[in-house]
């Protein structure tokens, strides 16, 4: 699918207005049923919101220990002695601007992207959401869109907690390794952390949560009758997702560079 999207640009460009006018469709539901108080759907949201968040933020705790770890490290032993400020900057732009969202939305789209390709997948296969449409319980109201909104809620969160732990944890390194001072640390720290580099992590925490949520449903929803089909689906959604991520990382970051 990649390499089609590679050799075809006006299929990429297709491929993304139909993600895009799935997200916009889920926001209306989300809106539709906030006013109709449909609690099965925010049932649904919340299980989401567990699996894909909660149960994720061991490795994702994990993970920033381990890159605040390896970022200060490499910066000490780059700039030696007398860098505690320029270890500060350094973090924010490394962490907070690209790698915090970026490597939770990986982590994300490992874990869970599969998860739901495979789900909805596999009720297509055994006809399931054919019967929910007989009852008369639309499918993207009740299947996709607490699926991709409790996934962009879970990564945007969880990027958060990503930076904290990052920064956090990059100072205990560098104040029991190099006894670098709080002061001079945060000084840095604070000097770059600015509204423009927490709103490039937030953008684009949001967009991968979205996109990640779109392509698992679409490609889980694709399949047609055959079992075989459910594996093939949820490889699909691993790979577009990562090849979108690094589209929309990006692309954001050259918005907010010009």
């Amino acid at each position: 699918m990649t390499g089609a999207l590679f050799d075809k640009p006006l299929a990429l460009i297709d491929y993304l207005y139909d993600l895009v006018q799935l997200i916009l469709c889920a926001c209306t539901d989300a809106l539709a049923a906030m006013r109709q108080g449909a609690r099965p759907v925010l049932s649904v949201y919340l299980r989401q919101v567990y699996f894909t968040g909660l149960e994720a933020f061991k490795i994702i705790l994990v993970t920033a220990l381990l890159i605040g770890t390896v970022v200060i490290t490499q910066i000490v032993s780059i700039a030696g002695s007398g860098s505690e400020t320029l270890t500060g900057k350094v973090i924010v732009w490394i962490v907070v601007r690209e790698l915090a969202p970026l490597l939770t939305a990986i982590i994300v789209v490992a874990r869970s992207g599969t998860a739901i390709a495979a789900e909805l997948a596999q009720m297509k296969v055994a006809g399931e959401i054919d019967y929910l449409e007989s009852l008369g319980i639309p499918a993207p109201v009740y299947l996709v869109m607490p699926r991709i909104l409790g996934v962009a809620s879970a990564v945007l969160v969880l990027a958060i907690y990503f930076e904290f732990a990052a920064v956090l944890g990059g100072f205990l390194v560098a104040s029991l390794g190099w006894h670098v001072p709080w002061e001079q640390y945060s000084q840095g720290v604070f000097s770059v952390l600015t509204i423009t580099e927490l709103a490039v992590s937030l953008v684009k925490s949001a967009l991968f949560g979205l996109f990640i949520g779109a392509i698992c449903c679409r490609q889980g929803l694709k399949v047609g009758r055959s079992v075989t089909q459910i594996p093939q689906a949820a490889t699909r959604a691993v790979m577009q997702s990562l090849f979108l991520l690094f589209i929309i990382d990006g692309v954001v970051s050259l918005f907010f560079l010009l």
